[in-house]
């Protein structure tokens, strides 16, 4: 231990390089595979629309949806294919862009998702 009483262990001489987490070694490390599998939303699923911080570009977000990264990024891409629209996934909320609320409620009820309108 350091004299400010924490370590943070990168590299060991006898496994290489160390993962600060879980303290393994970079191979043999499971952090990375937990991180991408974990759910990111709440299970309620929230559809608005919001044009704050975008210059006035309208954009549908939808939030709280309770998938794993893999499986949210897919439900986006057949969202923006429903919608004839581009957009993103990031930190767990699916935008895309333009007013396309009801298409999305839509979508989102009929693939099984309690999903509400949010907003005005």
């Amino acid at each position: 231990m350091s004299a400010h009483g924490f370590s943070k262990l990168v590299y060991s001489t006898e496994s290489g390089r160390v993962c600060p987490d879980c303290k393994q070694a970079v191979d043999a490390c499971a952090c990375a595979q937990t991180k991408k599998s974990a759910v990111l939303g709440n299970g309620q699923v929230k559809v608005a629309r919001q044009t704050k911080g975008r210059g006035g570009k309208c954009v549908t977000v939808v939030t709280g949806v309770a998938l794993d990264a893999e499986a949210l990024g897919a439900l986006g891409k057949q969202l923006r294919s429903r919608c004839g629209a581009g957009g993103t996934v990031k930190d767990g909320v699916i935008e895309i862009q333009g007013d396309h609320c009801e298409v999305v409620l839509q979508a989102l009820l009929q693939a099984g998702h309690a999903a509400k309108r949010s907003g005005g």
